[in-house]
């Protein structure tokens, strides 16, 4: 009986060897990128071609060029912070009081409606930056926040209805159920039971929009054309270097840590909630 149970312990330890170097390559092929551009944030312009695996000499010229009285980056990232929040605040509003609408009510043509939903996010964007640049210029929006933010927006809304759809159907509602017997309203039943259980799923939704919202770079190259309304990655792509023939990689990727960071330190402050808004999906 002893010898099934030994023969099995070499194949277990391989295959924990197997999933653990699988799970290691994963970890490597996401934070290598990432870990590159920090250490050739960190080189000299003379040195920005090393290929060590570290740079020698450390030094901070790339993020004095970049956050220096000359540069208007810091303009840029609050740019970003405005028309990624706005775009992120207005979406949730939006998408929370649809999905619920679409996963409790019951009408006719409703898959269809969910389905033409998620087909609107399907039309690339180059295809709308055309008539959207030549609308926002006949009203006067060229060089503002709101001609970021809608479409913005409308790119936002579908995936964010879709996804908290889906979370609100698998809810049983018996939590309604339970807190109007209680004596709640309709609507108190939703804002002090149900959305309180939904908020993995609409944590993991406000960050996936915050995200999209924030590397949008298309329309917002389109629609702007002075630094005061440019976000972040359009002012990455206008960087540039000492001469027309010098590409300033060096600030680039200080500018693209600084980019973000931001996202990863709101995604470790919340990464209890997402991971419980993309695992759970239900009540237990």
């Amino acid at each position: 009986m002893t010898t099934p149970t030994l023969s099995r312990r070499p194949r277990t330890r391989w295959s924990d060897v197997v999933f653990y170097a699988g799970i290691a390559g994963i970890v490597v092929y996401c934070v290598a990128p990432f870990y590159w551009m920090v250490v050739s944030s960190l080189r000299r312009t003379s040195d920005i071609f090393d290929l060590g695996p570290w740079p020698r000499p450390w030094s901070l010229e790339n993020y004095r060029a970049v956050l220096g009285e000359d540069s208007t980056f810091l303009r840029a990232l609050l740019n970003s912070v405005i028309v990624a929040g706005v775009t992120t605040s207005v979406a949730l509003v939006i998408a929370i009081t649809t999905a619920y609408a679409l996963a409790r009510l019951r009408f006719r043509f409703k898959r269809v409606l969910l389905t033409l939903v998620i087909a609107t996010s399907m039309f690339p964007q180059i295809a709308l930056v055309v008539p959207l640049l030549k609308l926002f210029t006949d009203i006067g929006w060229i060089n503002s926040y709101q001609s970021m933010i809608l479409p913005s927006l409308s790119f936002a809304l579908p995936l964010a209805v879709w996804t908290l759809t889906t979370f609100f159907k698998q809810m049983p509602t018996e939590l309604e159920q339970a807190a109007m017997i209680d004596g709640c309203t309709k609507g108190q039943a939703f804002f002090k039971v149900v959305l309180p259980v939904a908020a993995p799923g609409v944590f993991t939704t406000a960050i996936i929009t915050f995200v999209s919202a924030w590397n949008e770079f298309l329309i917002a190259l389109s629609m702007t054309d002075t630094p005061d309304y440019q976000t972040a990655p359009v002012a990455i792509s206008k960087f540039s270097g000492v001469s027309q023939f010098v590409a300033p990689f060096g600030s680039q990727m200080a500018a693209g840590v600084l980019v973000t960071v931001p996202l990863i330190v709101v995604v470790l402050i919340f990464q209890r909630r997402i991971v419980a808004g993309l695992a759970s999906g239900s009540v237990k």
